[in-house]
């Protein structure tokens, strides 16, 4: 139990973190782009399913699909 606890929390963290490194490199192209808020909506655009099919793979990596 505490095994399948601690990948998914890992897991959890990993999509946190994939979405906002996504946010930071969209608002760092608004800045140098002056696209006034349209790099940030990209990076959600992108990183939502990318961070989704990360997920994916590692939870088929550990047996839980």
């Amino acid at each position: 139990m505490w095994k399948a606890f601690s990948i998914l929390s890992g897991v959890g963290f990993y999509l946190a973190a994939f979405m906002l490194i996504c946010l930071y490199l969209g608002g760092l192209a608004d800045e140098y782009l002056g696209l006034g808020g349209k790099g940030r909506l990209v990076g959600i655009i992108l990183g939502l399913p990318l961070a989704f099919y990360s997920l994916y793979r590692q939870l088929k990596t550990h047996g839980f699909i």
